[in-house]
């Protein structure tokens, strides 16, 4: 790892930021008769030598005029997310350079078949509707108006995507209503979700990923576990080594389970692992024979437990040593270039530890490297008090205004011994008197609201 390449500076990123944040401050007002010119101007300035050009150029325009109509919006939408595309490909680029490692080619995508165009249409109304109250103007008017449409979404297997970004985004704004009295707006999330939309509702934007099959040998490296009051989610990150002994290559493998509120800790596992054999073999420390396993051009397994079968152990601090320096890193669909998205797999060591459990910072013979302690789940053994006292790191390489770390395992020394830590050591079962405690009371939990279902279907 060339760490010091993760805290130089890259031409024109700065830039780019602040011209996003300026078009965001004209969202809190409004596009209606915004207030702030240069957020519009810039945003056009930046996409300048580009095809958006033209098209960003005149939305600008009639926007700062008050005469902008939905195609307007949908421009300047496109040129927020092709700015935030250019600075999630500069990163990117930096940190292949850093690690050393290739990138995969760019993927080929099918457009797919519009459907439901009155639908796609009436969800655009609402968006730009939204974006000329601005987020001081909503309220909960303006945000009901976007239930019958969400429901209408929902109801179409194709439109799925944009059903979820829009119910949790009117969920969001319901939240937060009336907008006059917020006193802290979260400005970029929100033009994140707005722009998105906007995109999603253009023919041939949610294009269909080309989709291949992978048959060879899965080599877990860790899990990321997200956890929600009313959903988890586990992404298993592994290299994969084909059987035609071609070069290996980054993938993941993701599972997303509903969750009732009182479950929490290691009690999440007992409603991951039916979804995901994988689990058991990160749980156990095991490879993974696959056979015409399908997987997009952007790297992620579709899972299908029947086309895998556990195999011979592997150790993923071998495999972050020895494979996953050769591993080609696959490219991000357009729409999801985005830095928020940004997370490689890394291998760290001879590093040392600066700062608290709260603050912690890997140093690299001058160089810092922030470490995400809070990201750490607590359904598993791995603690920021391990990650402090460790001498070799696998995690993710993330972007949060700097590179930042999120480990997944570390290597530790006990009782004069070096042990392996994993964040997902419990995803296939555990003896750990912890985890074995926070099982049992997620097996109770998930009891008692079963029989309470039960009671419920009965009346």
């Amino acid at each position: 790892m060339r760490t010091d390449l993760l805290t130089d500076p890259i031409a024109g990123l700065d830039e780019a930021l602040a011209t996003v944040d300026a078009f965001d401050q004209v969202l809190v007002s409004g596009l209606l008769r915004p207030q702030q010119i240069t957020g519009l101007t810039g945003l056009a300035d930046a996409v300048a030598g580009s095809p958006l050009a033209a098209r960003v150029a005149e939305a600008a325009e009639k926007t700062a005029a008050g005469a902008a109509g939905e195609e307007h919006f949908v421009s300047l939408a496109a040129a927020r997310i092709a700015v935030f595309g250019s600075v999630h490909d500069a990163l990117v680029t930096r940190a292949a350079e850093a690690t050393g490692r290739s990138s995969g080619e760019e993927a080929v995508r099918t457009a797919a078949e519009t459907e439901s165009p009155n639908l796609l249409a009436a969800v655009r109304s609402w968006l730009s509707d939204l974006a000329r109250a601005g987020w001081q103007g909503i309220d909960h008017d303006l945000i009901s108006a976007s239930a019958p449409v969400i429901s209408a979404l929902l109801a179409e297997p194709g439109l799925r995507r944009l059903a979820v970004l829009l119910d949790g985004f009117a969920a969001e704004l319901a939240a937060s209503c009336p907008g006059a009295a917020l006193e802290r707006v979260p400005v970029r999330r929100w033009g994140d979700l707005w722009s998105r939309g906007m995109l999603l509702t253009v023919p041939g934007v949610a294009a269909t990923p080309a989709i291949g099959t992978l048959t060879g040998r899965l080599l877990p490296l860790g899990v990321d576990l997200l956890e929600h009051a009313t959903a988890a989610q586990a992404q298993v990150h592994a290299v994969f080594e084909p059987e035609d002994g071609i070069a290996p290559r980054l993938v993941r493998a993701s599972v997303t389970v509903p969750k009732p509120d009182t479950i929490i800790g290691a009690g999440i596992w007992q409603l991951l692992r039916p979804h995901l054999s994988l689990l058991a073999a990160v749980g156990e420390g095991r490879s993974m024979d696959l056979a015409d396993m399908p997987v997009t051009a952007e790297g992620d397994l579709l899972w299908k437990d029947e086309l895998a079968r556990l195999g011979e152990p592997a150790d993923p601090f071998a495999t972050a040593r020895v494979v996953l320096p050769k591993a080609t890193t696959p490219s991000a669909a357009p729409l999801d270039r985005h830095p928020a998205r940004i997370a490689v797999p890394v291998f760290l060591e001879g590093y040392s530890t600066e700062g608290d459990e709260d603050a912690l910072t890997f140093t690299f013979a001058g160089n810092q490297l922030a470490v995400e302690t809070d990201r750490i789940p607590a359904a598993g053994p791995l603690t920021p008090k391990a990650v402090a006292s460790s001498s070799a790191c696998i995690g993710l390489l993330r972007w949060d205004g700097g590179f930042r770390l999120q480990p997944l395992a570390v290597e530790t020394t006990v009782r004069k011994k070096t042990t392996a830590v994993h964040a997902g050591a419990w995803a296939g079962g555990t003896t750990d008197k912890v985890g074995v405690k926070a099982e049992k009371a997620a097996t109770d939990a998930a009891a008692v609201l079963r029989e309470r279902a039960g009671r419920l279907l009965r009346k």
